[in-house]
């Protein structure tokens, strides 16, 4: 039965969201994936950290640079062609990553795999606007995202035992083999919006000429706002460490640093996801319920970053392993789950009507971070020079200081930041 005839079904739509949903596990998967393989990938090509840190962000350009085209594609095609032709190129790459015979073809098939992946989120949020009332669009949101956590998790320690028993190339194997499954499942389950039989909802429509314009203006107005730059500088600087640390380095400086195997770093990584997870509902509480604050949220996230930073550089190499797992928690929570905060206050900087400007802008610095700050480690920990296949932990030392700046600069950032709570209600 196709999606089309199945869309009169009132609980279809669920079948929609579990499938978008495993799509999106993907997403983040591929987003840090490299921290546990990284090993692996500087042994498989010979890579400085410079090249590794190349190699890893090309999935960061791709993504970041396709979210307003993919916008507009799915104004054309629809969000199930749309995100059903991303999903393959994903599949097709990763497949090509775990074939990938050299250093340049694994990043070209990189980039392809950011470029897959990159109409996921958008699509995922058009399918709702769709599919679910405006009294549910929040709750079913925070559901995705910590779903988004569920895919970190999955790049940490399932990653690492999986490598262990099939090699890094059999693991990106596999994934590709499921992704290229759950785009075909895409395309016979997800429908774009309901049928007018038995379900009420209206689809929004395409955009004309007028919107268009409408959204330039709105972008023009996101950018030149005091207000929204302080959030972006923060966006910005916490991607770097979410994106960039985490999400490559800290799995070589768990291994190098603190001689933890493939495996106890991926446990300890886990513990991003696991903030990711439980984070966001706690954060949102704390802002709505309890400090009815989104600023004060969010400077008080920042100080646990500088002190979790702090704590990393001045103590390096000789902290206990359980404390490990409590400072990555801390700092998912403190850069992830504050970040579905950050996000609401860009939102609640603007009127309604340019909230798709202010959230798409917003949404491009945290990758910035990432792609930029990837790198540049690399470059740091390769001015001390490689031993035993490995960086020296004084090298990684120098890394924890730098954040430790990068920490103290965001706070500085976000203590500019206009209080939102309240507006637009």
């Amino acid at each position: 039965m196709r999606a089309e005839t199945l869309a009169t079904r009132r609980g279809y739509r669920w079948v929609i969201f579990a499938v978008i949903s495993a799509q999106y596990i993907f997403v983040y998967f591929h987003r840090v994936c490299p921290a546990v393989v990284a090993p692996d990938l500087v042994k498989t090509f010979d890579l400085s950290g410079a090249a590794l840190g190349v190699l890893s962000s090309g999935y960061f350009y791709a993504y970041a640079v396709m979210q307003i085209p993919v916008g507009m594609l799915i104004d054309v095609w629809g969000a199930r062609k749309t995100v059903f032709a991303f999903n393959l190129l994903a599949g097709l790459a990763a497949l090509l990553f775990g074939f990938s015979p050299s250093f340049l073809v694994a990043t070209i098939a990189r980039v392809l795999v950011g470029l897959g992946v990159s109409a996921t989120f958008v699509s995922a949020m058009t399918l709702y606007a769709s599919w679910f009332k405006p009294t549910e669009f929040a709750r079913i949101s925070g559901a995705f995202a910590a779903i988004g956590g569920l895919g970190w998790l999955s790049a940490a320690t399932p990653l690492a035992v999986l490598s262990a028993h099939i090699e890094w190339r059999g693991s990106f194997i596999v994934v590709g083999i499921i992704t290229l499954l759950l785009a075909f499942a895409g395309w016979f389950l997800i429908a774009d919006r309901p049928n007018t039989t038995g379900i009420s909802t209206p689809a929004k429509p395409g955009a004309t000429k007028s919107d268009i314009r409408s959204l330039g203006r709105g972008l023009a107005r996101v950018l030149t706002e005091k207000y929204f730059w302080p959030l972006a500088i923060w966006a910005f600087l916490m991607g770097s460490t979410l994106f960039a640390f985490f999400g490559l380095w800290a799995g070589p400086y768990l291994i190098d640093a603190y001689k933890l195997t493939p495996a106890a770093a991926g446990n300890v990584l886990s513990m991003i996801a696991i903030a990711l997870i439980v984070g966001g509902p706690v954060v949102g509480f704390l802002s709505d319920q309890v400090m009815h604050s989104r600023k004060r949220v969010l400077v008080a996230a920042s100080i646990v970053h500088v002190a979790c930073w702090y704590t990393m550089a001045q103590f390096h190499g000789a902290l206990p392993e359980v404390l490990l797992y409590t400072i990555f928690f801390c700092m998912g929570i403190s850069t992830g789950a504050a970040g579905i905060l950050a996000v609401t206050t860009a939102k609640e900087l603007f009127p309604p009507e340019i909230t798709g400007a202010a959230l798409g802008t917003i949404n491009l610095f945290p990758f910035v971070g990432g792609m930029l700050f990837q790198p540049v480690i690399g470059m740091i920990l390769d001015t001390m020079g490689k031993t035993a296949g490995g960086y020296p932990a004084a090298a990684y030392g120098r890394v924890c200081w730098l954040y430790v700046g990068v920490s103290l600069a965001g706070l500085i950032a976000v203590s500019l930041v206009r209080e939102t709570y309240g507006r637009h209600r």
